[in-house]
């Protein structure tokens, strides 16, 4: 066997191990969303109070993402995913036994800190080993992230169904996260060897600058997907009235929209171009929104929630895309992934104070104006001629 084939051989193992823990990423997230109803319970929390755990989480991630770049650079992504991932899920834990909103608000903004770190290294390790292998894995780890959420937003509506308590289901939950990130850092390569992408050779024309609309575009995406994460399960268990089961296979049909919208956006891609796909995905996320919120009727929300997750899959790994076709794309790419990422965990707690306002049915219709400035916007997604 020749040295390039075992240098492949070795980078399809650490593909593997980095899909492994962008699973459990998401399969955290999942599990903490289906249970929402069950923590704003225990609490006795109204759902803009909720949303101030919320907004706590999505400050500390975004005050984390950029220094955990630089932790990345110095001591590598396989001992900063460990270190968060150890952490992250003794914050996850934490947050099931959490009695009072105030006490909620801590764990969350500590679990922002460290599962925005988690979350930047293995894209730091993604980008790495596609780096190596000249591969373009990165939407697959997206999509096993997504596929992560499912398995945890199932756990959690077989848990409510069960009666399991959100303290237990928490444990286990956090355990088979932490399991399967230990597995998959074991596979990781060392990437600080890497060269900057900056200086190798692409085939791919290049942007000369990232432009204010792929920013706009991936705030907007991000938010709507962010909404869903957090405010789906509670709007179908509050304003539909269904059991707590009921409203969590509401938001893992969402996810597993999601997962498979995120799995075949490849070919999707290939066979209409970027743009196109983003475009139809913001008017998906239109007719998504309107058929979960407004009908009266259970089955035609989960078709909502369909659409829903199949408006918005494509978007943000289409914007990282363009970012990484700019003169910069390093710099570039970590803007929009803050942005995005920012966006998921700080939009949808402003979305939780205007349900104080006018209920949360209609505060999830103002992101209508989102979906639309998606389509508008879609062009700024689009493969550019060199130099353009």
């Amino acid at each position: 066997m020749s040295v390039v084939t075992i240098d492949y051989v070795r980078l399809r193992r650490a593909a593997l191990g980095t899909a492994l823990v962008f699973t459990a990423a998401g399969t955290v997230t999942g599990a903490w969303a289906s249970r929402l109803p069950s923590i704003r319970d225990r609490i006795d929390a109204t759902a803009g109070q909720l949303s101030l755990a919320l907004l706590a989480m999505g400050i500390g991630s975004v005050l984390a993402m950029p220094v955990a770049g630089y932790a990345c650079r110095w001591f590598g992504s396989r001992q900063v995913t460990l270190v968060t991932v150890a952490i992250g899920c003794s914050a996850f834990v934490a947050a099931g036994f959490a009695g009072s909103l105030t006490v909620l608000i801590g764990v969350m903004f500590v679990f922002g800190i460290v599962f925005g770190s988690w979350d930047v290294s293995m894209n730091v390790q993604g980008s790495a080993v596609d780096l190596r292998a000249s591969r373009d894995w990165m939407p697959r780890y997206h999509a096993c992230w997504s596929a992560g959420t499912v398995l945890g937003a199932a756990s959690g509506a077989l848990a409510a169904r069960v009666g399991l308590s959100v303290q237990v289901h928490f444990s286990l939950a956090a355990a088979v996260a932490a399991a399967a990130c230990l597995v998959g850092i074991s596979m990781y390569i060392e990437e600080r060897a890497t060269p900057d992408p900056e200086t190798t050779s692409a085939a791919t024309p290049r942007r000369r600058v990232i432009t204010r609309q792929l920013l706009l575009i991936t705030l907007s995406a991000t938010t709507i997907e962010g909404a869903a994460i957090d405010w789906l399960a509670l709007y179908l268990a509050d304003d539909r009235g269904v059991s707590h089961a009921s409203a969590a296979l509401g938001f893992t049909v969402f996810a597993t929209a999601m997962a498979l919208g995120r799995f075949a956006g490849t070919p999707v891609n290939a066979r209409l171009g970027r743009d196109v796909a983003v475009r139809i995905g913001g008017l998906l996320s239109i007719a998504g929104l309107l058929l979960t919120v407004l009908p009266p009727v259970l089955a035609v929300n989960y078709v909502g929630a369909v659409l829903w997750g199949l408006g918005t899959c494509l978007v943000f790994p289409a914007a990282v895309s363009a970012a990484g076709e700019t003169a910069r794309p390093a710099e570039a790419i970590g803007v929009v992934t803050t942005l995005g990422y920012g966006a998921i965990l700080v939009g949808p707690p402003l979305i939780g104070g205007l349900a104080d306002q006018i209920g949360l049915g209609r505060a999830l219709l103002s992101l209508l104006v989102l979906g639309t400035a998606v389509a508008v916007l879609a062009p700024a997604v689009r493969v550019r001629p060199s130099g353009e």
